[in-house]
């Protein structure tokens, strides 16, 4: 005969805690191993109701390696007006981390704390407690972290700050190109957060492109024509290149013709040192340089893209 097996069974909460300050934060601050232990923190001690300008903090709890942490308890639904008091109590202390404790967590409380993980520097952490028991055992606490901070967290919140800063600096560049009375071409481009801006050539699928990553800038005429256009894209960059002399010699730099056989497009490139990630006072003459150079370009290609649309 196999060992019989209790069922568990969640106890309301306020029969165990009647009230969340006099009860909840009392035991909690006198059980720090249970919290310990769902955290994998090591809290040694703790203060009640200690003071944050005119708030007052749950608990202020000291770790063992002297690092700060604020607990926020809520023995109800998460809301707004706690996740502001976390916040609100954590830089107040200049805390190393937070710990809400409610009864319910929302869902947009477990986004918001897992963004707050990934945008600072800060340790959030979000915790369902429950009450629980089996056949007529006493209550038990159940604590379960539903958010905290991880490595990956961190990274991935760097990454998405570096694609931010990334996309703002790339529309800053490309909203002083467009800006230039030299850009004449692409005067009427809603500067963007890409790599590259792009107007008509005139043809069909043949569009002369601005570039630019980190530290290289540069100007290109770029032919794709859409999907299954791989051998009409060949064919058009082949009668191009009939001229590639005469191109070639009204051009101030090395025109780079790449048919690019393994892919579907092809381009005609003149690449030029200096990014967006230059120093801004050295944009100016990169950019006056990359203009210069597109303008070159679309006028050298003018009888062949000319001879092109006859032929097309």
């Amino acid at each position: 005969m196999s060992n019989p097996i209790g069922k568990l069974q969640r106890v309301p909460l306020r029969t165990v805690w009647k009230h969340e300050a006099y009860d909840f934060t009392q035991w909690l601050q006198e059980n720090l191993d249970i919290l310990n232990d769902s955290l994998d923190l090591e809290l040694v001690s703790a203060e009640r109701e200690q003071a944050a300008g005119s708030f007052s903090i749950d608990l202020v709890a000291e770790s063992s390696d002297s690092e700060t942490y604020i607990v926020e308890n809520q023995l109800e639904k998460s809301n707004h007006d706690h996740l502001g008091k976390v916040i609100t109590y954590l830089t107040s202390r200049e805390a190393k981390g937070a710990i809400w404790i409610v009864s319910e967590p929302r869902q947009e409380h477990v986004n918001a704390m897992a963004w707050l993980n990934e945008s600072s520097s800060a340790d959030f952490y979000l915790v369902k407690v429950e009450a629980v028991k089996i056949g007529e055992s006493d209550p038990a606490p159940l604590l379960t972290l539903i958010v905290g901070p991880s490595i990956e967290a961190k990274e991935s919140g760097i990454a998405k700050q570096e694609k931010a800063e990334r996309h703002f600096i790339r529309k800053k560049w490309w909203t002083k190109v467009v800006a230039n009375p030299l850009a004449k071409s692409h005067s009427h481009i809603s500067p963007s957060m890409s790599s590259w801006i792009a107007t008509s050539s005139g043809i069909r699928g043949l569009d002369l492109n601005y570039v630019t990553n980190k530290s290289n800038c540069g100007a290109e005429l770029y032919i794709d024509r859409g999907k299954d256009s791989q051998e009409e894209n060949k064919i058009i960059f082949d009668q191009l290149k009939k001229y590639q002399t005469e191109i070639d010699s009204k051009i101030s730099g090395f025109v780079d013709w790449q048919r690019l056989d393994s892919r579907r497009a092809c381009r005609i490139r003149i690449d030029l040192p200096g990014g967006y990630r230059s120093p801004d006072e050295e944009w100016n003459q990169i950019q006056e340089k990359m203009i210069n150079v597109m303008n070159e370009l679309e006028e050298a290609l003018k009888p062949a893209l000319k001879a092109l649309k006859e032929n097309t």
